[in-house]
């Protein structure tokens, strides 16, 4: 009966069965974000652009993010929590529906509005599910509730990491060994100079945009076809949920605080709220370093060790399974030390791991060596321990203690979001262009002094809070 109660309504009804169903959006949104991750590095070969441009996927994935949180948070202001997650499952499958148009026109830029239409959905689920949430149910038991449905998250960021790890980058590797047969039987001599035992697929690529446009384009639809298959089939399931809430009966939360300030009013008060503003930055910095960290772990293993696109990602999933694994362990020490303290070491051990990856050496890849001298790639892996706890824990700062205004200082939280569309963006550009050092520090190691600058804005503002209070 106990944990009843926390799905236990003001009006005395259990909100069981409307909690699991919200729910099961965290790992649907979870899905969404970390299938696209590695889109960055596939998008780069397939149509052959440097690290600036190919980054533009983040930059539409998570701008859709920023561009919806605010109107999201005014629609369910003035409608209801239903309504909102309809709005945001029709965006979200209606994104994912047009990258078949996009793999037809095989055409980047149709590609980026699909991210952004489909995001601009993810921000309505969020802005609206995540005060939902709180909702249903006591108030004392609120942060219970939602860092439970939060623990769900990172379930749909495992399975979106393994079906682009198994499902595309894999595919998209034989299609590169396709690629290499033809340019060997048609051009053997240019064929022979390609190193096959490093990757190569841009180099094929490149070669075959040289002497033979017409078998380059063939190649790079069926990439495209590769890519867009799993987000037709996901749009599909999100459609299917689409229908399942629009059938199914959700409780109607009504708080009358929210009635009592003015938009105009409650927009003032945020803006004098210093504790607030500064929770924004730290969630933007939060948010730019770890999709910058889980962005280029692919770049960084190819560039500096040699590994093949697929494999590089199994990393990612390591740091993913590190993050849940090291939420549950903070969430534990949590009950002897204050967030703004454990804020405050976590931001600080992110540093020093994005230092190592930075300065430590790496072996060169190894077919089938998985557990190789890979210091440098280990250490990236490790800061996924330290981000584990961040979000929620700015989030929690952010609102704590607020009325009426909580729901749109939400929203200001999810804008935050933000940050992942144009840090990822400056990071490529650093990328393409830090080579002053090449001969001794690449331009992949270099540019992972965004993610120690973010750490250091997020310390900053942990330490600040612990002074605060």
């Amino acid at each position: 009966m106990k944990n009843k109660s926390l799905f236990r309504g003001t009006d005395g009804r259990y909100y069981l069965f409307p909690f699991i169903l919200v729910t099961s959006l965290f790992a649907l949104w979870g899905f969404a974000n970390d299938i696209t991750n590695p889109m960055v590095a596939a998008f780069k070969n397939i149509l052959l652009m440097d690290n600036t441009k190919s980054a533009l996927v983040q930059t539409a994935f998570y701008g859709g993010y920023c561009f919806m949180a605010i109107p999201a948070a005014l629609f369910i202001r003035k409608f209801n929590y239903k309504k909102g997650i309809l709005v945001g499952l029709a965006l979200y499958a209606v994104g994912c529906l047009l990258f078949i148009p996009a793999g037809n026109a095989m055409a980047f830029w149709a590609f980026l509005i699909a991210y952004f239409v489909m995001t601009c959905g993810l921000s309505f689920l969020e802005t609206t599910s995540n005060p939902y949430i709180l909702a249903l149910g006591p108030d004392e038991n609120a942060t219970q509730r939602l860092n439970f449905a939060q623990a769900f998250n990172p379930m749909g960021s495992i399975t979106g990491m393994f079906v682009a790890s198994q499902i595309i980058l894999k595919k998209l590797e034989a299609n590169d060994h396709n690629a290499l047969t033809l340019l060997q039987q048609n051009h053997a001599d240019i064929a022979a100079g390609i190193d096959v035992s490093k990757p190569y697929a841009e180099e094929v690529r490149q070669a075959l945009q040289q002497v033979d446009p017409s078998a380059l384009m063939n190649v790079r639809e069926t990439d495209l076809g590769i890519v867009s298959g799993p987000y037709l089939i996901l749009g599909l399931v999100v459609l299917a949920f689409f229908l399942l809430f629009f059938f199914t009966r959700l409780p109607r939360i009504t708080v009358a605080a929210d009635k009592a300030y003015s938009l105009k009013q409650t927009i003032g008060i945020l803006f004098k709220n210093k504790c607030y503003l500064w929770s924004v930055v730290a969630q933007t910095f939060y948010v730019g370093v770890q999709i910058m960290v889980w962005t280029f772990i692919i770049q960084y293993a190819g560039k500096e060790l040699g590994m093949p696109k697929s494999i590089a990602q199994n990393y990612n999933i390591v740091a993913m399974a590190i993050f849940v694994t090291s939420r549950f362990i903070c969430t534990f020490l949590l009950k002897y030390f204050k967030p703004s303290t454990l804020l405050t070491v976590l931001a600080v051990g992110g540093g020093v791991f994005i230092l190592g990856a930075m300065v430590l050496p790496n072996a060169p890849f190894v077919e089938g060596q998985y557990l190789g001298a890979y210091w440098g790639l280990f250490s990236m892996v490790a800061v996924s321990a330290c981000m584990s706890l961040m979000f929620p824990t700015i989030y929690g700062i952010a609102l704590k203690g607020m009325g009426d205004e909580a729901k749109l200082a939400s929203s200001g939280l999810i804008l935050a979001i933000g940050g992942g569309s144009v840090m990822p963006w400056l990071q490529g550009v650093l990328i393409d262009n830090a080579t002053w050092f090449e001969s001794a520090v690449s331009s992949v190691r270099i540019s992972y002094v965004l993610p120690l600058l973010c750490f250091i804005v997020i310390a900053s503002f942990g330490r600040w809070v612990e002074k605060r209070s």
